[in-house]
């Protein structure tokens, strides 16, 4: 019987313009790496750990990361479509984003607290039953967002734009908007808001 393969450790390494699109990353941990150019779009990343990582100019359209660990990542305009991260290992999961484009992507269910989204897309991107507590939407586009049972307690949406949900629906205790982007709270009451 053949003994699994040990996992191999990366650290302090920079990876640049390496193309693991479609390829499959097994048994890898990677410790305060640098990814720069680098694509995994339709990769297969599941069960591999990211620990104090920077992704810059990377693609992750359709990755899979099923019980993948992200611990103090720091995503720099990435391409992020369609992940779904509600299948990441849920004890290492700690992000910011900025510059990204996180369309079409999954949060249902996950703990983002304190996560910073900064000049994001975060288009038709389901934060469903998510904690979003103290996060940050500074600069986003959150058109046809799904947030549903979500906790947005201080969440701060005072620079975000086309979001749209029914307060009643969504614990907002202290959450932040500004008086330009309130319309996006009574969309549901169909009202007629002129400026």
């Amino acid at each position: 019987m053949q003994e699994p393969a040990e996992t191999t450790v990366h650290q302090n390494k920079t990876f640049t313009d390496i193309n693991y699109a479609g390829k499959q990353l097994q048994k890898r941990e990677f410790i305060k790496c640098e990814f720069i150019r680098c694509d995994f779009s339709k990769s297969e990343l599941s069960h591999n750990d990211f620990v104090d990582c920077e992704f810059s100019h990377c693609n992750f359209s359709l990755t899979q990361v099923t019980g993948t660990g992200f611990s103090n990542i720091t995503f720099t305009d990435c391409k992020i479509l369609g992940i779904d991260f509600s299948t990441c290992n849920k004890f290492m999961f700690s992000f910011s984003f900025k510059g990204c484009i996180l369309d079409y992507s999954v949060f249902y269910g996950t703990k983002l607290r304190k996560t910073n989204f900064i000049n994001c897309s975060l288009k038709e991107v389901d934060f469903e039953s998510a904690d979003l507590s103290s996060a940050v939407f500074n600069n986003c586009d959150l058109t046809v967002t799904s947030f549903n049972r979500t906790i947005l307690e201080k969440t701060d949406f005072r620079t975000a734009r086309n979001f749209s949900f029914d307060p009643a629906l969504n614990n907002m205790k202290k959450a932040r908007f500004s008086s330009n982007n309130l319309s996006g709270l009574l969309d549901h009451f169909k009202l007629d808001i002129e400026d």
